[in-house]
């Protein structure tokens, strides 16, 4: 539903400046949206969020820097009435999971047409407690299955697989790689499985894992 008169103020950040220039000139066509600045790393994402206090942030979910969820943690601290949008070339229900967890209240693929992504930005700045989605059914499909069977705290079907694959003495490379997903995607998961198990070290980690029977203890070995 868009406001009555107000406008709303939007940050862009994403580290693809051909990309923000095309967002920039979409949402300029609307006479309800205003950009207000740009940033094309996860420090530079908070800075403006606290200078410019927008609306919306539309972000990124890979850029340099702190990750996303760090910077939606931030945001929720610093700039609480702003309203985060994941704008991101990825599918996938983990990363949705997170985001929203942090405290998104949008997640779009990149492949959505300018009236979706206008409709969501206006959304997202007003009262709705509604979560707007735009991803695939099979994405939306297993998203549902983690929500009803992993407790809060547990690893991800994802997160396992990394670190399964950690436990093999594989580098972040290699795991990206073998799994057809970024190394900034893998680092991201390595940091939130860190946290989960409350772990110091990719060693530490798979030693706590492997204790826990979340993988083969054999596996937990073939890491020095």
């Amino acid at each position: 539903m868009r406001p009555a008169s107000a406008e709303v103020t939007v940050a862009l950040a994403d580290d693809q400046t051909l990309f923000r220039d095309g967002v920039r000139e979409m949402l300029a066509a609307d006479p309800y949206l205003r950009v207000v600045g740009e940033a094309a790393h996860g420090e530079a994402a908070i800075a403006l969020c606290v200078e410019r206090q927008p609306d919306v942030l539309l972000l990124d979910v890979e850029m340099p820097g702190p990750g996303a969820a760090v910077v939606l943690r931030q945001l929720r601290r610093l700039c609480p009435r702003t309203r985060a949008v994941v704008l991101t070339m990825h599918d996938d229900a983990d990363i949705v999971h997170e985001v929203l967890e942090c405290g998104a209240v949008a997640y779009l693929v990149k492949t959505i047409h300018r009236a979706e992504l206008v409709a969501a930005v206006i959304a997202a700045a007003g009262e709705s407690a509604t979560v707007r989605l735009s991803v695939s059914r099979r994405t939306l499909e297993r998203l549902v299955k983690q929500r009803r069977t992993t407790p809060e705290g547990a690893l991800t079907e994802r997160e396992l697989e990394v670190l399964r694959l950690t436990a093999q003495a594989l580098s972040n490379a290699q795991i990206a790689s073998r799994l057809r997903i970024t190394e900034a995607t893998v680092k991201r998961h390595l940091t939130n499985i860190y946290g989960k198990l409350q772990a110091v070290s990719r060693v530490d980690a798979v030693r706590k894992a492997a204790a826990a029977y979340l993988i083969e203890g054999n596996q937990g070995r073939s890491t020095k």
